[in-house]
């Protein structure tokens, strides 16, 4: 329930944007003090190759209210943000990307939305400033995972969002390997709402999601959330088998009743070829998702921290290095 004077704590993935890290937080800390003073920013260096972290040091430094979360490798985006808000403590909680495409003053737009009564409320990008190419790899990724999962989602909707103290409790005990924070948050089923936000070019480094990516990320989605290409799987292998039965019932009338005879090496290399294609490609299914079952029983923690600085009320020695899983 919202207070006059909420606790708002703000959780960004940091990889490649060490540039813009300042910015990041002076437009957020400008923001945010007009609408409480009491936040936090939780900063989580996913092993970013450029001086990310010396610049969240020095953040922590001079604003008690920034705190950093380093972890001991890329563990990716949406492991880190998990590591994020595992650590925030806001009545509310708002995940947006650092590279400012994500405007920090829209999430007073996204704190008013929430005055209706919903607990999630995520940014639309009515107008994305994307590449051409960034674009249609976004809307091929959408359209696959909505057929295999039998699901509607909106690209234009990423992760920029605000969420209510209880449905951050509820994602927290959601620890499967395979993660995508939007679609958690949606399955989970609180009233959701969506307002249109400014989407701005990108003002530092490069987007690291190329088409290669967004496929394993596609994969992993499909395979956490639905059955369906074990199911088209077997489908399409009686499809097969009534096809070949049609198919054997004509040779013999052919031979039969036609008289004629019957080429057989050819057919039944093509045969055999195909069958066999199709088994291993269903095996492969299959292994798919034994492989994610493996990944899920091994029960290992979603993420190491290397180190943690600005945690001192829950009992994080400042700049001192932490190894710490995260499996609750």
């Amino acid at each position: 329930m919202k207070t006059n004077n909420p606790h708002l704590s703000v959780v960004t993935p940091v990889y490649g944007c060490g540039d813009c890290i300042m910015q990041l937080y002076n437009r957020l800390k400008e923001t945010l003090e007009k609408i409480t003073r009491d936040f936090e920013i939780i900063m989580v260096e996913d092993c970013s190759p450029d001086q990310s972290w010396s610049v969240i040091q020095q953040l922590t430094n001079r604003d008690v209210r920034v705190k950093g979360i380093k972890l001991a490798k890329n563990f990716g985006q949406h492991v880190a943000i998990t590591a994020g808000l595992d650590e925030a403590h806001g009545d509310w909680v708002v995940v947006m990307d650092c590279d400012l495409q994500d405007q920090p003053e829209e999430i007073t737009k996204l704190y008013a939305k929430t005055a209706e009564g919903y607990d999630v409320v995520f940014a639309r990008r009515h107008e994305r400033h994307d590449t051409l190419v960034k674009k249609w790899e976004s809307k091929l990724f959408y359209k696959v995972y909505d057929y295999f999962t039998e699901g509607k989602s909106d690209p234009t909707i990423a992760n920029f969002s605000i969420s209510s103290r209880k449905v951050i409790e509820n994602f927290q005990q959601m620890r499967e390997q395979n993660r995508n924070f939007p679609l958690f948050i949606t399955w989970m089923g609180f009233d959701t709402a969506a307002v249109d936000v400014e989407h701005q070019q990108r003002i530092s480094g490069t987007s690291s999601y190329n088409l290669s990516k967004l496929i394993n990320l596609a994969i992993d989605g499909i395979v956490s959330q639905s059955n369906k290409p074990l199911r088209l799987s077997i489908k399409f292998g009686f499809l097969l088998s009534f096809g070949a039965l049609i198919y054997g019932l004509y040779l013999m009338y052919q031979y039969f009743f036609m008289f004629e005879p019957v080429p057989g090496w050819t057919s039944i290399m093509v045969s055999i070829y195909f069958i066999g294609g199709l088994i291993f490609a269903n095996l492969g299914v299959l292994g798919l998702y034994m492989g994610k079952v493996f990944n899920e029983v091994k029960d290992r923690p979603l993420y190491i921290i290397q180190e943690s600085i600005g945690f001192q009320e829950h009992n994080v020695e400042k700049s001192v290095p932490v190894l710490a899983s995260k499996n609750k």
